[in-house]
């Protein structure tokens, strides 16, 4: 993946004056507490009312049976969004942290339930892995439910260090990931 579409755009930093190149980044939505399209919606909502974020697609909604979660899960609604953004790596990480936040998301056990799940996949080609953010997610290649729509969108979508989802895609196991025509997220 590259940095954008045209990556020698650079974008003005308000705060510092400083230019900033501006990144493509893949960010996965998912809930199954509630009512999840509305949550998915909210997030894209939120995304699209960031400053220096601009939401460029988005997936249909998928729904999916959770993996590792506790027994008696409720399946999820999955989708994937594609964005430009100036943000920092790390600022990108807090304002997904901020809008699970917003719909309540409570931070348990790994795989528990949850109202929000807001993760951030690739951002560019940029690599990452301390206390906070690991860049790319380090699962995303084995998930159907974050290849399948990001394929839709994106199907030249690439994640450093494993390959083209296109290729990542045949790799996994795709039963139970099922693209919901019923139900749609609006830009």
């Amino acid at each position: 993946m590259t940095e954008s579409p045209t990556p020698y755009v650079l974008d003005a930093d308000t705060m510092t004056g400083g230019m900033r190149p501006i990144r493509q980044a893949v960010i996965s939505i998912g809930s199954n507490l509630g009512d999840r399209l509305n949550r998915l919606q909210g997030a894209v909502s939120a995304l699209e009312d960031t400053p220096e974020v601009q939401v460029v697609s988005v997936s249909s909604v998928y729904e999916t049976q959770p993996v590792g979660a506790p027994e008696g899960s409720g399946p999820f609604l999955n989708a994937v969004v594609l964005i430009d953004t100036t943000l920092t790596v790390h600022t990108l990480l807090d304002r997904a942290h901020a809008i699970e936040d917003a719909f309540g998301r409570e931070r348990s056990e790994p795989g528990a339930p949850r109202t929000l799940d807001v993760d951030l996949v690739v951002v560019g080609d940029r690599v990452a892995d301390d206390e906070t953010l690991t860049l790319p997610h380090p699962r995303a290649h084995e998930r159907a439910f974050v290849l399948l729509p990001w394929l839709e969108i994106d199907p030249e979508g690439e994640i450093p260090g494993q390959g083209f989802v296109a290729d990542l895609v045949g790799d996994v196991d795709t039963t139970g990931v099922v693209r919901r025509e019923d139900l749609e997220i609006l830009l």
